[in-house]
């Protein structure tokens, strides 16, 4: 009988192999793992102050376009839903209800993606029908984007 055993490395159509995560998410698995243990120092003590810090901190490190892009929505966000809680996620800026997070940014450069990206949770009330978007990229912020993402985002909290 033949051993079919397969290694864990596999091969795409294009030949090239799979070796598991690629760096930059094991970076922002390691931030995650950070954000947890700092989550547990601060205990119930943490307070919206903490979070904020924490996500202006992140937004700061961001290179442009993505700093004006995560400013701009956390300048919008917190006037659309001023009930959610900013916090870290993956390293990258989230918005929280209740613990759970509701909606985040995704960095372009962090992840060598073309676009940034806005998206929404399980947490999100965004429910609409059988299917509906929960992320959209972004290169740039319209007026009528942000009108968009403003009603969005108070929708999500519902």
């Amino acid at each position: 009988m033949e051993d079919t055993r397969k290694s864990a490395k596999s091969t795409t159509a294009t030949g090239k192999t799979f070796d598991g995560f690629t760096a930059e998410e094991r970076a922002a698995m390691k931030e995650r793992a950070q954000e947890l243990k700092a989550e547990a120092r601060r205990g119930p003590r943490a307070d919206k102050a903490d979070g904020e810090r924490d996500v202006l901190a992140k937004i700061a490190e961001l290179p442009e376009p993505d700093r004006a892009l995560a400013e701009r929505l956390h300048a919008l966000i917190k006037a659309s839903a001023p009930a959610l809680s900013p916090k870290t996620w993956y390293g990258m800026p989230a918005y929280a209800k209740d613990g759970k997070v509701v909606c985040f940014f995704q960095s372009a450069q962090k992840y060598n993606s073309r676009y940034s990206t806005f998206g929404f949770q399980d947490a999100a009330n965004l429910d609409d029908g059988a299917m509906w978007p929960t992320a959209f990229a972004l290169t740039e912020l319209t007026a009528a984007d942000e009108a968009r993402i403003g009603a969005l985002v108070k929708q999500a909290v519902s």
